[in-house]
């Protein structure tokens, strides 16, 4: 089985983290400066930095918050918000971002992924999928969740890596801050989809959400979560440590 990954998510709004719950009701966390020297020092394999309103807002991601906090970090930093043409692409590189992760900008021009993807590689563009259930079936919503496109989601997420995408961040918009667990119905279908790295994110309450996620789909690359790290209700190593007494590998 291949090493799974732990990574902390900064939802960045206004230059501070945030945390709300079925992506609304957001409340102040921390400076994602401080918060990312801590995740880069404690034992996350990567870190992803949010700008949640941008796309909303119809503006560019905030570039000195993200330069500061990419400062900070000595792990994989994937950053996304307001990422609408390749420029943006390079824009948030020359900040100190690893990878970039495109949502509602993919939705406006599927082609965005294919042009980056050729310019900068695959491994460098994330898709970011913010999927609700709709009747009886999945669809994906663009802005940060607060517009339906009335996509469905699995054929979105299909088409999106044959144009390049190199990983797919799967964002459960249904468990989203529920801490009930990561939505594994959804999961089980992308990961039966595609063959890039699937990032399971929204739900998780407790460690043995994780073991879970890995244990029932073991296609899952990596597990992403936000609140139960910001707040200290479970800590990286605590993790890491009981994911290798289950047989699951992790980086220590």
């Amino acid at each position: 089985m291949v090493t799974k990954r732990i990574i902390p998510c900064l939802d960045v709004k206004d230059g501070r983290v945030v945390k709300g719950v079925n992506f609304k009701g957001l409340s102040d966390v921390s400076s994602p400066v401080e918060l990312a020297k801590y995740y880069s020092g404690c034992g996350a394999d990567e870190l992803v930095f949010y700008d949640i309103t941008a796309s909303a807002e119809g503006r560019k991601l905030f570039t000195d918050i993200l330069t500061q906090t990419a400062a900070q970090v000595f792990i994989p930093l994937t950053v996304g918000g307001g990422i609408n043409t390749t420029a943006d692409f390079e824009r948030v590189l020359a900040c100190g971002a690893d990878k970039v992760s495109v949502n509602s900008g993919a939705i406006k021009n599927p082609n965005l992924i294919h042009e980056a993807a050729k310019l900068y590689g695959s491994q460098c563009v994330v898709l970011s999928a913010d999927i609700k259930r709709v009747g009886k079936q999945w669809q994906v919503f663009a802005k940060g969740g607060r517009e339906n496109t009335g996509m469905e989601a699995i054929s979105w997420i299909k088409r999106c890596t044959d144009l390049g995408a190199g990983e797919i961040v799967v964002n459960s918009i249904d468990t989203d801050g529920v801490k009930n667990g990561f939505d594994l119905p959804l999961l089980s279908a992308v990961c039966d989809a595609v063959t890039i790295p699937v990032i399971a994110s929204g739900g998780a309450g407790c460690i043995k959400d994780f073991i879970t996620l890995f244990e029932t789909l073991p296609k899952v690359d990596a597990g992403l979560a936000a609140s139960i790290f910001h707040f200290g209700e479970v800590a990286i190593s605590d993790l890491k440590t009981t994911m290798q007494q289950a047989g699951i590998p992790a980086r220590k």
